[in-house]
């Protein structure tokens, strides 16, 4: 039996959200690939460390991990059943043999104590039910001074704002509520390291960074993967006619980002340090 403590994100994950991001995998990944060199540099994987990958989706992170750990081994957490289905599927066809997959909550997953030289994520840790709570159940399953690397998501992003302003004014339901929730404390650099001192973290420390995500060839194409995919979620049940005039705005703010063949949005994000003790 898998233990839940946030039983909103198991059921959506497990639902047609996880299937959508299931489904989209690669293009999902190559938006965020930008963000792995930030996040592997902070991580500093050694050939042989023993690495937890949290919230690690379809697996792209820690089979990154497995290959940087040749000589140790990579293991991915997540909710998300159909998500992990498809990492197994993906690390067999590859044939990275250091790296296994569980289906967890990070939080109160009962994570052997002291196994892992390194904890990282990518975007995977900002929605738990506690965070202290879940960083703690993480620093214990670090060995003394192991490692904890991630990144989030980092507010006064204008072209962001400009983006959900664009959608709300057509879509004036549009409330990701609870979902959010955790995105948005995490913007701010005192909650996160309050959050890993309570855990019991050492020496942390926060680099904003930013990077260009590519959304789409086209701001067309750009604006249908996010009303389509990436925010599907979050606009369902809208009517047509005022989902077709988000689509209008949207294409309208994306359109500037246009260059080269490809819709490049600037991201900004924490990348986050800490020494488990």
């Amino acid at each position: 039996m898998t233990l839940v403590a946030n039983a909103g994100q198991d059921e959506l994950w497990n639902g047609e959200e996880g299937r959508r991001w299931t489904d989209h995998h690669r293009r999902l990944d190559r938006m965020a690939a930008p963000a792995n060199e930030h996040l592997f540099a902070a991580a500093a994987i050694g050939e042989s460390d023993q690495v937890l990958d949290i919230g690690c989706g379809t697996g792209e992170t820690t089979r990154m991990s497995a290959r940087l750990a040749a000589r140790g081994h990579a293991v991915g957490i997540d909710l998300s059943a159909p998500m992990l289905e498809l990492a197994r599927r993906i690390a067999t066809e590859e044939a990275i043999g250091n790296i296994t997959f569980e289906r967890g909550d990070a939080q109160v997953h009962p994570l052997p104590s002291g196994r892992f030289d390194v904890a990282l994520s990518r975007a995977g840790v900002m929605f738990f039910d506690d965070p202290v709570a879940a960083f703690a159940n993480i620093r214990r399953t670090l060995r003394p001074q192991g490692r904890l690397g991630f990144l989030c998501h980092r507010g006064g992003d204008s072209h962001t704002a400009d983006i959900l302003a664009a959608l709300a004014r057509h879509l004036p339901a549009l409330d990701p509520g609870s979902r959010m929730q955790g995105v948005t404390d995490f913007t701010d650099r005192d909650h996160i390291c309050g959050v890993l001192d309570r855990a019991g973290f050492a020496t942390i420390a926060t680099s904003p960074v930013e990077y260009l995500t590519v959304l789409g060839l086209d701001a067309a194409d750009a604006a249908r993967f996010l009303l389509d995919v990436q925010m599907a979620g979050f606009v369902y049940g809208a009517g047509d006619e005022a989902l077709g005039q988000a689509r209008t705005a949207l294409e309208a703010a994306l359109r500037p980002h246009e260059r080269d063949g490809a819709v490049r949005l600037p991201a900004a994000a924490w990348i986050v340090t800490a020494t488990a003790v």
